[in-house]
């Protein structure tokens, strides 16, 4: 069996700013958080293999999420120079998906089925293959974000007992491990 506790300790001791448990059944899904990723709001969208189009259908992306049963919800908060401080979001977004594919790793290692999905593109590579035509370097680590699944984050955080905003000057980032045990 699983120690839930332990799980979110450890992707604390990692570096996480905060993880918390939740059963999948209670993460909030909204259809329409794929818009903004059609809407090419980060700038990704046909332009990186875990993003839309090429994540796969809203319904299928949600489907793959729910095969788990349980999730923990982790967070960074990086401090910021000011809200300008573009350069500091995007190396606290680096720092970040280090971390997405440090816990994912590590669960690689235990007797459970799990999937993390993070923040953003995927950042496993500097640059993706994507807009070049070419097939995807490691798409065994390739990660999607959690709004291509269509999991409304501000609303998990919550649930969770997580600020979704930490404060003026400060940038917050999420991860989310999904995993069951093995039958």
């Amino acid at each position: 069996m699983i120690n839930a506790k332990l799980i979110v300790r450890q992707i604390e001791e990692m570096g996480a700013s905060r993880a918390a448990y939740v059963e999948t059944k209670d993460i909030p899904f909204e259809k329409a958080f794929r818009s903004a990723c059609e809407q090419n709001a980060c700038g990704f969208y046909k332009r990186c293999w875990t993003c839309p189009p090429d994540a796969g259908s809203i319904e299928s992306c949600m489907a793959r999420v729910k095969v788990f049963p349980h999730a923990v919800l982790f967070q960074t908060i990086s401090p910021l120079e000011d809200s300008y401080d573009i350069e500091g979001m995007h190396d606290a977004a680096v720092a970040h998906n280090r971390l997405t594919l440090k816990v994912q790793e590590a669960f690689r290692q235990i007797e459970c089925a799990s999937i993390v999905l993070g923040a953003g593109a995927c950042g496993v590579c500097p640059t993706c293959t994507k807009p070049e035509g070419n097939p995807c370097r490691f798409p065994d680590l390739a990660v999607t974000s959690l709004e291509a699944c269509g999991i409304n984050v501000s609303e998990l955080a919550k649930t969770c007992g997580l600020r979704y905003i930490n404060g003026q000057n400060t940038v917050t980032y999420f991860g989310l491990l999904l995993y069951k045990e093995h039958a």
